[in-house]
């Protein structure tokens, strides 16, 4: 087995134990248990708690004193463990804290996937910027499987979604134990204070205004990711309870539908130099803003029959929404910080993004849906609720445009070159 499909494999994996309950934990918490809407933000909230520090802290240790490859499979075991028992709780509070101990584990797993993927390949003498890319898209792939494995299983609503999870998480866990040493490194590469190791010197960013407003407008963003990663299924599965709806494909195979929205990520990934080039990184990352807006406006308007194509559009537009500015962003990023800042800084965004603006997102959505978007017999008002989502975004995207600095320069334009090739 090449070293390249090992890690094809490991990304397939990474991936499908998230898409298999991510997309329909909500389903599974709407219509299975009958919780309250805003106990469910919280559970939202749990990715953006353990991204503020759990992939530092992971980080620290693989540098100073276990093998990254031997962390990332205990952490897969560990939470496997706990996806394994999250069937069991029947309390919306414990099923929080179960899904907290999950996310400790699995957050940091992203960025040691990350880690032990180049250095395998940097030990094989390859080129990480040429042969990574193509082997990350079969994470996205292994997202796509697992939602389609749900959706055929009927699992959308059911703790099988959980044991599948499970299942994948125990064999990657003990798969990685057989993946290439990548020991610490501290002795080559010198001490790390527990400031550069944490990132913290990115924190100086955020005294020039450019830096301070793309940050911001990062975590406004990773909120509205948020949004319609909790709410996306079970708004769908909530036609059902119409019966002009009930039985129709849509309904009964939500996770198919939603699936096309990481078809399209793939799709949108590709288009991106081109946009770069073409408009700009500011356009670019306002284009996002607005997709935000489709997104959450033909999930208003749409329904499962003759609204369907509203539906299937809005997760076609969801590519460009969630790549044009992660990606965007990244190359900012790039191109306008100093070498010796760089990784803290792009942790620093991803922290933004995935921390505290998921934690945001959660906790504010919910509260309000239960607030102002319940009718008397305990329905969901998912007109309003995506309006007002759509409104949201409305307001950052015209906001962005003013208040964002920032001019197309060269050192973009070869980041751009370097991405085509």
């Amino acid at each position: 087995m090449t070293i390249k499909f090992r890690l094809i494999l490991m990304n397939f994996m990474q991936f499908f134990i998230w898409g298999s309950w991510l997309l329909t934990v909500g389903a599974y918490w709407f219509q299975n248990k009958g919780w309250s809407g805003a106990e469910f933000g919280a559970i939202f909230s749990t990715m953006g708690i353990s991204s503020i520090f759990m992939p530092a802290i992971a980080g620290i240790i693989s540098d100073k004193w276990v093998n990254a490859e031997k962390l990332y499979g205990g952490l897969h075991i560990a939470g496997a463990i706990v996806l394994f028992c999250v069937p069991m709780v029947n309390s919306p509070t414990l099923f929080f804290w179960v899904i907290l101990i999950n996310m400790l584990c699995y957050m940091p797993t992203l960025s040691l996937s990350i880690k032990v993927a180049y250095s395998a390949l940097k030990g094989e003498g390859k080129d990480v910027v040429s042969v990574y890319p193509p082997i990350r898209v079969w994470g996205t792939i292994g997202f796509i499987a697992a939602l389609l494995v749900v959706d055929v299983t009927k699992s959308e609503t059911t703790a099988n979604q959980f044991y599948i999870a499970s299942a994948v998480a125990l064999m990657l866990g003990l798969f990685s134990f057989t993946l290439p040493k990548c020991p610490p490194l501290l002795g080559k590469t010198g001490n790390k204070t527990l400031r550069d190791a944490l990132g913290l010197n990115a924190f100086e960013l955020f005294k020039t205004p450019k830096f301070a407003i793309f940050f911001a407008f990062s975590l406004l963003l990773g909120a509205a990711l948020q949004l319609t990663n909790a709410y996306g299924t079970t708004y769908i599965l909530d036609f059902a309870k119409t019966p002009t709806y009930k039985g129709l494909f849509a309904v009964e195979h939500s996770g198919a539908i939603i699936s096309i929205s990481q078809v399209s990520e793939t799709l949108f990934i590709l288009a991106i130099p081109f946009f770069l080039r073409k408009f700009g990184i500011k356009n670019v990352m306002l284009f996002s803003m607005l997709a935000w807006v489709l997104r959450f406006g033909l999930f208003a308007f749409g329904n499962p029959a003759e609204g369907l194509w509203m539906i299937i559009l809005s997760c076609i537009v969801y590519g460009m929404a969630f790549d044009f500015f992660n990606i965007s962003g990244s190359l900012f990023i790039e191109t306008q910080t100093t070498p010796e800042i760089r990784g803290s800084a792009q942790g620093l965004f991803m922290m933004m993004v995935n921390g505290f603006g998921a934690f945001f997102g959660s906790i504010a959505s919910g509260f309000i849906i239960d607030k102002f978007f319940l009718h008397a017999d305990g329905s969901k008002d998912w007109h309003g609720i995506w309006l007002c989502f759509a409104a949201y975004a409305l307001v950052i995207a015209v906001i962005f445009p003013f208040v964002f600095r920032y001019k197309h320069n060269m050192a973009l334009e070869r980041a751009i070159q370097n991405a085509q090739h």
